[in-house]
């Protein structure tokens, strides 16, 4: 059981990490737009 929730916090964890880069990404992204313009 313990092994279980491990694996669902690891499983979260990574989940979080990959939408805050893909966040970061889409910033970057608006940021090079603008200062395109």
């Amino acid at each position: 059981m313990t092994k279980f929730l491990f694996i669902i916090a690891a499983c979260a964890s990574l989940a979080a990490c990959a939408t805050v880069d893909g966040v970061g990404q889409d910033i970057s992204t608006g940021a090079r737009k603008v200062s395109n313009l």
